[in-house]
């Protein structure tokens, strides 16, 4: 007889791959900790969210607090960009705090942000006086983030990146640059050519669409679970999903 999770799996696919990753975890391990990452624009949130939502994990994003100066930082420049970039820093301080020392496995939970490449953004942002206060800052903070089992660095060429911007239409990235985005998405690929803390998974995301297609989001999910290694490469032709 079918067991009430199995019926209820028929009728929810969400249910179903929640019975699948039941089953994986008595077979082998399943990450406990997924981080997502990648430049603006390029769908780490509602893939974040998709990944927590199946796995049933808890879910913090670097949007989850309201930042008062990004708006200034997109329409009018530099000038803001060190209290924006303090501003996420200690957010996203605040977030990891909490989650440190709550359960010597590590948390269940699903985030789509890094702390460590807050210095990705402080380097392109800021100047040398402002760039010194911060890494002041942040070694002030004495952070001891948790090491995720899991990352995935979403990547797409700028031009993608800003057609998805402009998609989504809020009115202050409408005015990111094309140069911004592509000097970003060259720091994203230098930072993630050396990163080593974590497994990692990289995917061509370009053509794939995580959020709304299915067969996209099962690929990734069956993907994630063949995982073997330290670095794997996820470039699938969308047109044979």
């Amino acid at each position: 007889m079918n067991s009430p999770l199995a019926a209820a799996a028929a009728a929810d696919p969400i249910a179903a791959w929640r019975l699948k990753i039941q089953r994986l975890s008595a077979q082998k391990s399943i990450p406990r900790y997924i981080a997502v990452e990648g430049p603006i624009g390029v769908g780490k949130t509602s893939l974040a969210k998709r990944l927590a939502e199946v796995f049933n994990y808890p879910l913090i994003q670097e949007n989850e607090t309201y930042n008062p100066f990004l708006d200034r930082f997109y329409t009018e420049g530099r000038h803001h960009a060190l209290p924006t970039q303090l501003y996420f820093l200690l957010n996203r301080a605040r977030q990891i705090g909490e989650l440190s020392g709550h359960d010597l496995l590590g948390p269940n939970l699903v985030a789509d942000f890094l702390i460590e490449k807050d210095n990705l953004f402080a380097e392109l942002t800021l100047d040398e006086a402002e760039y010194k206060l911060y890494q002041q800052i942040h070694n002030s903070l004495q952070l001891a983030p948790p090491t995720p089992d899991l990352v995935i660095y979403l990547q797409a060429p700028p031009e993608i990146l800003q057609q998805r911007i402009k998609t989504r239409g809020l009115d202050s990235e409408q005015l990111i640059q094309a140069d911004y985005l592509r000097t970003l998405t060259e720091r994203y690929t230098e930072f993630f050519y050396y990163y080593k803390q974590a497994p990692l998974m990289i995917v061509n995301a370009a053509e794939i669409d995580f959020a709304h297609n299915n067969r996209h989001f099962e690929a990734l999910l069956e993907y994630i679970f063949q995982m073997e290694g330290s670095r794997q490469f996820f470039n699938p032709n969308p047109t044979l999903l």
